[in-house]
């Protein structure tokens, strides 16, 4: 198969079952015999998943296309084109090849589906996981997935790959990791990853008490968890404001909506004095923007 470079390539694969985490999260197992070429780096490892849209068997892709496949997808028409999102890779097993996919289902109900008049499979992008947002076409799709649904991954060959980007320094002192819901599934990988006795503090934030989960954690870390009420700001910088930290030299992940992402960054660098080198951060979405509208964004910004 032609890869879109050494580092990365195309991996169809189908899905082999599902499991509702929480009232939040659903978790869809892919199989497939390409995944053994899978070469997940662990921590936060991330990767684009292609879905096919409402009424396709299987993603419009032209991943045969190798480097030049970006331009020859979005060539194709919006509504016949594989929809594009970009997710963290859970857990992931040789044999049988398997990688586990955590989705946060915002506006899809308890029963899998999108409420009336706010969304579906073919319904208006998201404005973020935000109370009352519409179900996107990812959360509509994978809280309706059943197995053998086929699907195509495009992540690494190999394990040492630029979409890892929880890299602490061999002389980090302590890790401080924070996270809303859309970044607990590589917090639970970087958690994983952790080596025995990595002093840690770990804020992570959920809309639902019943979304958080039991993540093992080596000896050494503190993991908090905050629950946010329906409409209210994040608590996840009040929480770190008030946090004494360690003695040491701080390494920060900071992962979710990207503008408590930058409020979170800027306390660290400007009134904590960590050396802004320490802190790793990444935008998972923005609220009143669906993935579609970055990526555009993105796209057309000069390089």
């Amino acid at each position: 198969m032609t890869g879109q470079a050494q580092e990365y390539d195309f991996f169809p694969a189908h899905v082999v079952r599902t499991r509702r985490l929480g009232p939040t999260m659903l978790r869809v197992t892919f199989g497939g015999g390409a995944l053994r070429s899978f070469a997940g780096g662990g921590r936060d490892q991330s990767f684009s998943l292609f879905l096919p849209q409402p009424g396709q068997d299987e993603p419009d892709l032209p991943y045969a296309e190798g480097e030049g496949w970006f331009a020859a997808w979005r060539a194709i028409p919006a509504d016949r084109r594989a929809v594009m999102r970009s997710y963290t890779v859970r857990a992931q097993r040789a044999e049988p090849p398997e990688l586990d996919v955590d989705f946060a289902l915002h506006g899809v109900g308890a029963d899998g589906h999108a409420p009336s008049g706010r969304g579906g499979p073919d319904g208006p992008a998201p404005a973020g996981p935000a109370a009352g947002a519409p179900a996107g076409p990812a959360a509509a799709w994978a809280a309706a997935a059943r197995p053998g649904a086929r699907v195509v991954l495009l992540g690494p060959a190999v394990a040492d790959n630029r979409s890892v980007a929880f890299r602490p320094p061999a002389d980090t002192g302590f890790v401080l990791l924070l996270a809303d819901e859309t970044a607990l599934p590589a917090v639970g990988g970087i958690l994983d990853w952790l080596p025995a006795g990595t002093r840690a503090l770990v804020w992570i934030e959920v809309p639902d008490a019943a979304d958080i989960q039991d993540l093992p954690a080596p000896a050494g870390v503190d993991l908090t968890w905050l629950v946010r009420a329906p409409g209210t700001p994040s608590g996840l910088l009040p929480a770190l404001r008030s946090a004494e930290l360690p003695d040491g030299a701080p390494y920060a992940w900071i992962a979710g909506e990207s503008g408590t992402v930058k409020e979170l960054r800027r306390h660290l660098v400007r009134e904590r004095g960590v050396d802004r080198r320490a802190v790793a951060f990444s935008g998972y979405w923005r609220r009143g923007a669906s993935e579609d509208r970055l990526r555009e964004e993105a796209y057309a910004r000069p390089s």
